[in-house]
């Protein structure tokens, strides 16, 4: 059997599919899947044993770049991957009509969220399957309940596995025991105050630890470099790819993360992380899994003003953040014992 996934993007969105498929592996051992994904993400998908084929798509561009896109036959280029194979099932697991478009170009039953529950209603229009799925829950059990019912089998109650293999990513050679900080995210009101992280940071050194900082952008490598000035201890690291940031992810003693895609990879990864909420809500769409500590500032007690930028995490001190780390580091020496 084989079923192609339709997921294109954002990160944290692909990585919150893995589970199902790992179900859906053990429910019907001979399934095989087909992923669509935003070109960005294609190495996430391939992690995952269960995936055959990834098929890459430029819609961000394309929208950008419509006369070179035309030009290019970059559509045409893309439908043409979509027809190597024959599909017993495609699932729209994004519930959008652009993601609900790419169903459309393939001749097999789709299946998705009914009208009640899928993100863009227009999108149900194209689905032949249409099941509904409580919105309330959070997103990697909403995408297992998915492919459980478009699949027939029972969803599984157990925490959902994202079956990455986690020896592709760990190097056996380690100066000294490290704590990533994924300081990059999206929006202004998501990022953690320099100043905490530099207060987060030193507590660590002084306990013995190093302190990496991946970035992706110039803007973060910017402020990784702010942060790692005038101490050898904290360590700003390269410009990686996907692969790259999952091997220091997943050979770190702990991770601590804002509201960003690359705290889902760690989650996946199975490394404890503790991960920072201001404006958002880890309810529905938080990092997933063992070892996974939430911190929002709305939940911690009121402090008085000081100058903090984005306010919003002014009471979300590092010294409680140090505090959950702690927590997690313990349990995980409890765990390899």
């Amino acid at each position: 059997m084989r079923v192609l996934i339709v997921k294109t993007s954002s990160m944290g969105d692909v990585i919150h599919t893995l589970p199902a498929l790992t179900d859906a592996k053990r429910a019907i051992p001979e399934i095989v899947f087909d992923w669509v994904v935003e070109e960005g993400f294609q190495e996430i998908p391939s992690w995952h044993p269960a995936v055959d084929s990834v098929i890459p798509i430029a819609i961000r561009n394309w929208r950008k770049q419509l006369w070179q896109t035309w030009k290019e036959k970059q559509i045409k280029h893309f439908k043409k991957q979509l027809c190597q194979h024959h599909y017993d099932l495609v699932i729209d697991a994004q519930g959008l009509l652009k993601s609900a478009w790419v169903t459309h170009q393939v001749e097999a039953p789709v299946a998705g969220y009914d009208k009640k529950c899928v993100r863009e209603k227009v999108a149900a229009w194209f689905y032949s399957d249409k099941f509904y799925v409580d919105r309330d829950m959070h997103a990697v059990e909403r995408i297992r309940q998915l492919f459980a019912k478009a699949l027939h089998y029972e969803a599984p109650e157990t925490v959902g596995d994202y079956g990455l293999k986690r020896e592709t990513f760990i190097r056996t050679s380690e100066e000294k025991p490290y704590v990533v900080f994924l300081h990059g995210t999206t929006r202004h009101d998501k990022h953690y105050p320099e100043s905490y992280w530099r207060k987060l940071a030193e507590l660590l050194v002084n306990a013995g630890y190093q302190v990496r900082l991946p970035w992706g952008t110039s803007y973060e490598q910017e402020r990784a470099e702010r942060l790692a000035d005038g101490n050898s201890d904290i360590r700003v690291l390269p410009k990686l790819n996907l692969k790259g940031v999952a091997g220091e992810l997943v050979n770190a003693k702990a991770v601590v993360a804002v509201d960003t895609g690359l705290g889902h990879m760690s989650a996946a990864l199975g490394v404890p992380t503790v991960s920072l909420y201001g404006a958002t809500k880890p309810s529905l769409i938080g990092a997933y899994g063992v070892n996974q500590k939430h911190l929002t500032a709305s939940e911690c007690e009121p402090v008085d003003a000081a100058d903090i930028d984005p306010v919003v995490f002014l009471p979300l001190k590092p010294q409680l953040v140090y505090a959950a780390l702690q927590n997690l580091l313990k349990t995980e020496r409890v765990e390899e014992l």
